[in-house]
């Protein structure tokens, strides 16, 4: 069976820390592919900060255009209402049966997934991949991962990588202030973002 990442978020806007997550998986589960899929309208997010669902996608998709084994989803893009996570696998398995299916996530999120929608659907349809670069303990994840798996039945394991600081909201702030982001966005992403002025304060836009 082919072996599919995914990797969701808002990717607002991508960055390297992403990219470098889902290297990471792709190496230690020897993956076939990893699914990069923007949220659509996410009931977890202020969507007022949110750039656009186009402007999203073409960061996305420059992103990932150097490398064969990383693809752009825009399935929850184009789904009505709000994204839920267990939709999407489910839209996945009827479309390709024959796919095995591993979710990248971030490890803090091992200890929120149970309030998720429908968290037995996800655990059911995919085995969790949970990248370590919090805070938590890796002991404290360990008894959560023991945890899910009892009560449902959950295939997770961890992702060790190094810590990155760099996340969406620091990015959108250095901007904002009208600060350097060379080197911490794909530079193809940083030259949409400055032609676009996404995330410029309005005093700022010229």
């Amino acid at each position: 069976m082919k072996k599919v990442g995914i990797l969701g978020g808002t990717f607002n806007p991508i960055h390297l820390a992403h990219l470098m997550i889902a290297e990471t998986a792709l190496e230690a589960e020897k993956l076939d592919e990893v699914l990069f899929i923007p949220t659509g309208c996410s009931y977890m997010k202020d969507q007022s900060e949110i750039a656009s669902d186009k402007d999203r996608v073409r960061m996305t998709g420059l992103a990932l255009e150097d490398n064969p084994k990383f693809a752009l989803s825009t399935m929850e893009i184009e789904r009505e209402g709000n994204t839920y996570t267990y939709e999407t696998l489910l839209e996945l398995k009827q479309k390709y049966p024959n796919q095995e299916y591993y979710l990248i996530v971030g490890a803090d999120n091992l200890f929120t997934m149970e309030q998720w929608k429908c968290p037995d659907k996800i655990f059911a349809n995919c085995k969790v991949l949970a990248a370590v670069r919090g805070a938590k303990k890796v002991p404290d994840m360990e008894k959560q991962i023991a945890y899910l798996a009892e009560k449902f039945g959950a295939e997770i394991s961890l992702l060790p990588i190094k810590h990155i600081d760099i996340s969406s909201s620091m990015i959108r702030e250095k901007i904002a202030n009208d600060e350097s982001v060379r080197y911490i966005l794909p530079e193809k992403v940083r030259q949409y973002v400055m032609k676009n002025n996404l995330y410029v304060k309005e005093e700022n836009e010229k």
